[in-house]
């Protein structure tokens, strides 16, 4: 477990139990410490995991995963072609055929 990086500042509790069902846990941050550990760090993103230990108690920890490559950088999304580009036929479920007299 050594290799787990807690979040300073960040509190992690199990939900009461008379708590509507949706609230999945509760999030204390204790300012001074979290920004003083948030200024520590580089990346543009942090994520963190919220985790329950073997004895029952709640934690934030943060998630380091790369993917393979090192890259963490996502593929750019395709670019949708513009409006002047696209015709009936290259619309696949539409039949150009039934809205013709809404075409002219």
């Amino acid at each position: 477990m050594s290799d787990i990086e807690f979040v300073n500042g960040l509190l992690v509790k199990a939900p009461n139990e008379k708590v509507a069902s949706f609230i999945k846990c509760n999030l204390s941050i204790k300012r001074q410490e979290f920004i003083e550990w948030l200024q520590g760090k580089n990346d543009e993103w942090i994520n963190v995991d919220v985790k329950v230990s073997k004895q029952g108690k709640w934690f934030a920890s943060v998630n380091n995963w790369k993917p393979e490559g090192g890259s963490d950088k996502k593929p750019a999304p395709a670019t949708a072609p513009s409006q002047q580009n696209v015709g009936f036929d290259d619309i696949p479920f539409i039949d150009p055929y039934k809205f013709t007299a809404l075409i002219v």
